[in-house]
């Protein structure tokens, strides 16, 4: 992190104050890059209270560091997601507060003023209970950069919120405190938090060159499920306070539990602090709070979530409307699947994409959408994964499913057995917590959007991640924030013996888009590799030496995507078609350098949407969940 960056200076006329900022690290002569970092949107009044707008500040304000976030548990959020060293990750040291945690960073071109209404981008990070909207991966001066660049500038605004059980506490005693001070609605604290940001956005964006009319609100992983709650909450139905959305790899909670049962579960969780009132738990020192996993982050209160907003998202499943409909109709839903299953492979093949189901409950229509995942998001819980044995696997498939025909329907699907090998067990767990806690509830947002015209531009990233070699959980961060070093620089490779040897520099993300000509051929699969005549190889040639030298991501390939996803999220955010998304054309991000749009056929291949529809819509998204989440806890830590 680069300290003592040149300072700059914005009076806001509506507010009253000068806004000291830096210029930031990535800022030119030519491209000037100013970045705001820390300013205070909203304070918090009590614990598990709802924040309150700051709307006064004195007459100057330091905006040149990161403001305090919110508690958590001291670890890294997705640097190891991205296979960086210690030494590879820019040292940021934040204080945390739980009082004063909500913060914003903004960050903008230099020389626009109110008039200028450029487009903002606000940025909802992921990461669960831990992360910041202040992390180095989520700085935005690269993204502004680029919009520079391509005459389309934005601005882009970070932000921090309340996060693990400082932002979704709830029960009946909370829900009475919270009315007495004045408050609709308990929990919810994180996600009102957010609301509050983008008010102040709202009121106050304007001086930094900011349109409050043309906000685009994205975000990642669990960010990306709260940006599915705006969509989806009555305050977005009386004043929407974002113009459009992106959701990336969202993990959608499905059925966001009641206050009678958030209490429960929070009773459980602060059994061993022996705390149960109001009083009892905002006396209880931050630090011991942290390492407290609710399991939702979000609360059904009644008041944040617009009504039958969970059938309008996840329709009843096939069997449920089976049992209301008369008995002469054939096979039951869930057998006709497991026969049309036993015929299935597990990679599917094409078929035509999102065919919208019979409409619901009638709603008006909502935000302009671009949502998509990567093909290896269940790559987060790998490490869990590991840990089950085959027969464990079956054993607890079939308790959670009380049936032999629903959880057979299951394991053949994604061919598990009590026999199987441990890699094939580790790979086919993951596909199916992919399927069940990712891609599948992904689909059922698009075709709720779908059902009620929103307009909806469906990607699929599929692009290798520079230091991994698959598309994992976060993969798109790294291109489209372009904020992390590609691995195997000559300074770092193991393979550059020669300082005096000509390789093209990788530590630097920053380069020009290429042609699709110009991306090399790819190496040697392992197949390939098993036919090489082994005498016949010759391993003093430079030429064959330096094809093992490349990386998983060379240079030109990391360029081409970064390229493609950043130009298409801001034409997006300028109220622009980011591509052509007529008849089920989705976008593909790779693998190996590809970008384009491509048929609703390709969509069909690249994901398991015939297991989507034949066996999991069948068995509901209830079971399926509960399911995926008990898999990607690991054996022995079932809730």
């Amino acid at each position: 992190m680069i300290l003592d960056r040149p300072h700059v200076l914005l009076h806001h006329s509506m507010l009253r104050t000068t806004f000291k900022g830096v210029d930031h690290p990535i800022s030119t002569p030519d491209v000037s890059i100013h970045q705001f970092r820390g300013i205070k949107y909203a304070s918090v009044p009590a614990r598990f209270r709802q924040s309150k707008l700051v709307s006064s500040y004195p007459p100057s304000v330091d905006a040149t560091h990161y403001g305090p976030i919110c508690p958590q548990p001291d670890q890294n959020s997705f640097e190891e997601e991205f296979g960086l060293t210690d030494s590879d990750i820019p040292r940021q040291v934040f204080k945390q507060d739980e009082f004063e945690c909500l913060n914003l960073n903004i960050t903008c071109p230099a020389g626009h003023h109110r008039k200028s209404h450029i487009p903002v981008m606000v940025w909802i990070h992921g990461g669960g209970n831990r992360g910041c909207g202040s992390s180095w991966i989520y700085d935005g001066g690269a993204l502004v950069r680029k919009s520079i660049c391509i005459g389309l500038p934005i601005i882009m605004v970070t932000i921090n919120f309340r996060i693990g059980v400082f932002g979704v506490a709830a029960n009946m005693h909370l829900a009475e405190d919270n009315r007495a001070a004045g408050d609709e609605g308990v929990g919810n604290y994180g996600l009102r938090d957010q609301r509050q940001a983008l008010e102040w956005v709202n009121h106050f964006i304007a001086d930094f060159g900011g349109d409050p009319s043309n906000v685009t609100l994205f975000g990642h992983s669990s960010g990306a499920a709260d940006i599915i709650a705006h969509l989806y909450s009555n305050a977005n139905l009386t004043r929407p306070l974002f113009a459009r959305a992106i959701v990336q790899s969202a993990i959608v909670d499905h059925n966001p539990p009641e206050p009678h049962s958030a209490g429960w579960q929070l009773s459980r969780a602060f059994a061993p602090l022996h705390a149960s009132s109001v009083a009892q738990l905002r006396a209880i020192d931050s630090e011991r709070l942290v390492n407290i996993n609710l399991p939702f982050r979000a609360v059904d209160d009644g008041v944040f979530f617009r009504k039958g907003f969970k059938d309008i998202l996840f329709p009843p499943s096939e069997s449920e409307e089976s049992a209301r409909a008369p008995h002469d109709r054939g096979l039951h839903p869930l057998r006709f699947a497991i026969r049309k299953a036993k015929n299935m492979n597990r990679s599917p093949h094409p078929m035509s994409c999102s065919q919208p189901a019979a409409p619901h409950t009638p709603t008006t229509s909502l935000q302009p959408l671009l949502i998509g995942d990567c093909a290896c998001d269940s790559s987060l819980w790998s490490q869990p994964a590991r840990q089950w044995a085959a027969s464990a696997v079956v054993r607890r498939i079939r308790a959670i499913c009380q049936s032999i025909t629903k959880a057979s329907a299951l394991l053949n699907a994604y061919e598990i057995g009590s026999h199987i090998f441990a890699e094939d067990l580790t790979d086919r767990l993951l596909e199916l917590v992919e399927d069940a806690r990712i891609t599948w509830p992904t689909e059922c947002v698009v075709q709720a959007a779908q059902r009620t015209g929103q307009r909806v531009w469906r990607y699929v990233f599929d692009q290798e991640g520079p230091a991994h070699g698959m598309p994992h959980h976060a993969a798109d961060l790294v291109y489209l924030f372009d904020n992390v070093s590609l691995p195997l620089s000559p300074s770092s490779s193991p393979t550059a013996f020669d300082d005096d040897e000509s390789l093209p520099s990788l530590s630097s993300s920053r380069s020009t888009s290429a042609d699709v000509s110009e991306i090399p051929d790819k190496t040697c699969t392992l197949d390939e590799l098993g036919l090489i005549d082994i005498d016949k190889f010759s391993c003093g040639s430079e030429s064959s030496f330096s094809r093992w030298t490349q990386p998983v991501v060379d240079e030109l390939m990391y360029a081409r995507v970064r390229d493609a996803i950043q130009e298409r999220w801001i034409a997006f955010a300028w109220g622009e078609q980011p591509w052509d998304n007529s008849r089920g054309k989705v976008f593909v991000f790779g693998p190996e350098g590809e970008t384009g749009e491509r048929s609703a056929g390709i969509f069909g291949g690249r994901r398991r949407q015939k297991i989507w529809e034949n066996v999991l819509k069948p068995l509901g998204m209830g079971l399926v969940q509960k399911v995926a989440q008990e898999l990607s806890n690991g054996p022995g830590l079932a809730r």
